[in-house]
């Protein structure tokens, strides 16, 4: 029989896997690679588990939208952190994850062949769940400093543009990007009659008092904005898979099509935790913050010693640097030689879409302080080693 080809032989194969099998191939490497916190749960999550077994009626189906004291928690947390307003033009969705809610947008927004705008360097389950949809991602550069250019944004949009996609705090760069900048893509996007899609993750991740701002939040933004949050990181929560979508009323319906037919409802267990998580709010994630931006501030100042062979845009927010490497060396290569001959172990920027180069991305939020500082060690000597 003859094998067709599929609609995944053109999507990516996701990295993570890749490096990890190398780590393991590899004892001792000290990973500055995945994307995790170093912190647990908030210990009001965990008896909040107490309440789900409580109640056998937790152990059947339940909306698909989430419970609704859940569905109330994120109503305030949208209020107070965010500026967002939820009336009779939006609606929360709880999801299984971040990721899912992408994916939930993508199909309930498009048809086949449509286009989606995001920004290089971009996060790769972004661009993976777009092709998986059937859709083409359409790649544009942010500048040197990975900022956005909207009128780059706006040269882009065709007639099967459906959607921008923004990530602030940013995934793989830790840029944040200008509340101008951002109300300019929103307005280009309701001008064009498309979606802007702002994917809020590391909402809470800010250093050097640079603010985040949700454009969800900007006047008459509701009708055309799709806002997607997750408490993977800020609540130490990546394995329970919950996040959550605020979307246009009229998005509703699909939303739910796409939801009850991959997922049914979110994990109910899950739900239960994130209300725990969220009765104690934004301050369990800022009382780690400042060991994350310890780490952070030790990773620039080691990075120092690498001038002339890397170079590192404004890094503001999440737990990410990006560094562009003087190097026509593959990145692949050179994560290999740093997994094998130096015990430590970053990503390369091909997965990001920065195929015109050489680039890392290193993670710092995963790891306590002192082990994070003999990680940065390595690299800084590897890299200093292989490229010197």
């Amino acid at each position: 029989m003859e094998i067709r080809k599929t609609r995944m032989e053109a999507v990516q194969s996701p990295i993570i896997p890749v490096v990890g099998e190398l780590i393991e191939s590899c004892p001792g490497t000290i990973s500055l690679g995945q994307g995790v916190v170093y912190y647990g749960p908030p210990p009001e999550a965990i008896a909040r588990l107490d309440n789900f077994l409580a109640d056998p009626e937790n152990h059947k189906y339940k909306l698909v939208r989430g419970i609704p004291p859940l569905l109330a928690a994120i109503e305030a947390k949208l209020q107070a952190d965010n500026g967002m307003e939820i009336n009779d033009r939006n609606s929360i969705v709880v999801t299984a994850g971040g990721n899912m809610a992408f994916v939930n947008a993508v199909l309930a927004i498009t048809a086949p062949g449509d286009e989606i705008i995001i920004q290089t360097p971009y996060y790769f389950n972004h661009e993976m769940a777009i092709a998986i949809g059937g859709c083409r991602p359409v790649l544009v550069g942010t500048d040197a400093n990975y900022q956005l250019r909207p009128q780059a944004i706006a040269a882009a949009i065709t007639a099967k543009t459906r959607a921008v996609l923004t990530v602030s705090p940013n995934n793989p760069t830790g840029a944040i990007y200008s509340e101008a900048a951002l109300r300019e893509v929103n307005e280009i996007c309701r001008s064009r009659g498309i979606y802007h899609i702002s994917d809020e993750a590391y909402e809470y991740f800010t250093y050097n008092g640079v603010k985040h701002v949700s454009p969800g939040s900007f006047p008459e933004s509701r009708d055309y904005t799709i806002s997607l949050y997750s408490l993977s990181k800020a609540y130490g929560f990546a394995s329970w898979r919950i996040g959550y979508m605020v979307i246009p009323q009229h998005l509703l319906d699909a939303v739910k099509k796409i939801q009850d037919t991959i997922l049914i409802c979110p994990p109910v267990i899950s739900q239960y935790g994130a209300l725990g998580a969220l009765s104690v709010g934004k301050d369990y994630c800022q009382g780690y913050l400042g060991a994350i931006a310890s780490v952070r501030q030790m990773l620039l100042e080691s990075l120092q010693g690498l001038s002339g062979l890397c170079t590192i845009g404004p890094a503001d927010g999440a737990f990410y640097l990006f560094l562009k490497v003087n190097s026509q060396m593959d990145a692949l290569a050179l994560v290999k030689r740093l997994i094998r001959e130096h015990g430590v172990a970053v990503l390369p920027g091909d997965t990001f879409g920065m195929e015109d180069g050489c680039y890392l991305r290193v993670a710092y939020g995963a790891l306590p302080k002192e082990t994070a500082a003999e990680g940065i060690e390595r690299l800084v000597r590897g890299l200093q080693a292989i490229l010197g």
